[in-house]
């Protein structure tokens, strides 16, 4: 444990990717291997499920400071981390301990999940008297689920090819799957990371591993410049781009899984996909969208939320929300992997194969075509209305790479742009990590009639935290503080000055919502200070929005 607590504190003070680098070979170089398995599986972006009750956390480390709670709450929003608030306030530990990362997590944090609750006080106090202070921020965030270290999964992925002196892609193809929620990463799990290859190795014929997925780029130029930059349609696969869940499905040895882009295991989720994958070949990896189909078109992603959100799947929920996969790509086919096959050749196999299933959760994306860019270009206007979210631009000679590359071809996502209306800041919250010390998190709202209406009132809609300059940042923190109304704990209602447009991807009607709204990727665009707050925008405005 102390290792990897040295390793966070290195990790976490540099900003050099090569010094970064440096500590993290040196550290996978010199733990033993059962840390070390585990070492990646955090620092690749595993989480196992919540361990602890943030509630008793936070009380049990407010009565260990000897704090009242009013002041524990001012301690927690002036650094901006649970973790590390409560690893600051704990008295100086009492006890020492000898344990690597491995002991820790297997023999003191997982056992907490599912312990007696009458227990779990004196567990954790016994824990965290054996842990000097920077151990204990490591221990914290780890528990709370809030570990994260300026450390990339493709770091990780370059440090362990260094280590094993193993092609990186190779490394990142063994790596999916290893941060699932239900990993237990041993000794022998992080040996097959770092092995020397093996013939054969790729087409494990009984393993549910998916691929490492292919990630496109944001192409935003005028159509002006298309024919310049990439060429003629002609040398492309043009395509919608899919509101979803990206995601592969796997059949190998008469099973089936289910795994989404974020590495999560979605079988049981989407019982219907688990059929039509049972009808499929063995040896059959494909990659496509789940997306909720219905009336022979996608809707809305907001429906597949409603879906994602239950605990349980009942026949009159499978019936209200069906799904389909929208398949548009093919990776493996009969055992073989076809990653290096161009695009276009890739395509016709997924189609003779789509073909040939006849199955009504299987759908081939379809292929748009077009004279030139500027007719493309009239095709994409139609985007919104069809419940996409622009077109996928993919190059015919292009092999399916790792991750965000563009060494062996190129995918790029050409989206319409975003929704957007004026709003009014109404409550502001501090940020986490460097922004802990500002307001820099806020809710926004708008008029619930038009301007004539007497009594109208402001309805929150929407919270955002990007799109504003540090400077930007730090100007309407010095609003909110000299703006404030009263204080909610760490959230501060202010009066309303301050306008921003406000962009976002989609819109959806919500019974869950105050505003009965809910919009999907909400983001600043711009500071309106040439706009009063009477002039924001209203309902009215965001019901006009919504699809038909």
């Amino acid at each position: 444990m102390k290792a990897f607590a040295a390793l966070y504190r290195e990790l976490d003070a540099s900003t050099s990717n090569l010094a970064k680098q440096a500590a993290l070979q040196r550290y996978l170089r010199e733990a033993p291997a059962p840390d070390a398995a585990w070492a990646v599986y955090f620092l690749a972006g595993g989480k196992p499920r919540q361990l602890v009750p943030v509630k008793l956390l936070r009380l049990l480390a407010q009565e260990a400071a000897g704090l009242p709670e009013w002041l524990f709450d001012e301690s927690y929003e002036a650094v901006g981390d649970l973790a590390e608030t409560i690893a600051l306030l704990l008295p100086a530990p009492t006890d020492a301990h000898d344990l690597g990362l491995a002991q820790w997590v297997e023999q003191h944090l997982l056992p907490l999940r599912g312990a007696p609750a009458d227990e779990l006080p004196d567990r954790l106090r016994a824990q965290w008297r054996q842990l000097a202070p920077d151990e204990r921020l490591v221990y914290f965030k780890l528990i709370t689920g809030a570990f994260r270290v300026g450390v990339s999964k493709l770091q990780v992925t370059q440090a362990l090819a260094a280590v094993g002196a193993v092609d990186a892609k190779r490394v990142a193809q063994r790596l999916m799957g290893y941060t699932h929620i239900g990993a237990r990463p041993d000794a022998a799990a992080y040996g097959a990371l770092i092995a020397p290859e093996t013939e054969g190795e790729q087409n494990t014929v009984t393993s549910g591993q998916p691929y490492p997925f292919f990630l496109a780029h944001p192409f935003n130029v005028g159509v002006e410049q298309f024919d310049a930059l990439l060429g003629p349609p002609a040398d492309w696969v043009v395509e919608w781009k899919w509101d979803g869940i990206r995601a592969q499905l796997v059949k190998r040895a008469g099973q089936v899984w289910l795994w989404s882009r974020g590495e999560e295991l979605v079988t049981e989720r989407f019982p219907e996909l688990a059929t039509m994958g049972a009808a499929l070949p063995d040896g059959t990896v494909l990659d496509g969208e789940i997306v909720v189909w219905r009336e022979d078109r996608v809707q809305p992603f907001a429906e597949l939320q409603r879906r994602i959100g239950r605990k349980t799947l009942g026949p009159k929920l499978l019936r209200e929300l069906p799904v389909v996969l929208l398949v548009y790509d093919i990776v493996e086919w009969q055992g073989r992997d076809l990653r290096a096959m161009p695009q276009a050749d890739r395509r016709v196999v997924l189609d003779d194969l789509v073909a040939q299933a006849q199955h009504p959760q299987l759908i081939a994306s379809p292929m748009l075509t077009g004279t030139d860019w500027m007719d493309l270009a009239r095709q994409r206007e139609a985007a919104r209305s069809l419940g996409v979210e622009g077109m996928m631009l993919k190059r015919r000679d292009a092999q399916y790479g790792v991750g965000r590359t563009k060494d062996v071809g190129v995918w790029w996502k050409w989206k319409i742009d975003p929704l957007s209306v004026d709003a009014v800041l109404i409550y502001a919250q501090r940020g986490h990590g460097r922004r802990a010390s500002l307001y820099s998190d806020y809710t926004f709202a708008v008029w619930d009639g038009p301007a004539e209406q007497p009594d109208r009132k402001l309805v929150p809609f929407a919270k955002a935290y990007s799109g504003l300059t540090d400077a930007e940042m730090a100007r309407v923190d010095a609003v909110i503080r000299k703006t404030t109304i009263e204080s909610f704990g760490p959230v501060r209602s202010v009066k309303p000055t301050l306008v921003f447009e406000l962009g976002f991807e989609g819109i959806a009607r919500s019974p869950r919502h105050k505003s009965g709204i809910a919009v999907r990727f909400p983001r600043m665009l711009r500071w309106r200070e040439d706009k009063s707050v009477e002039e924001a925008d209203t309902l009215g405005t965001l019901e006009a929005l919504l699809p038909s």
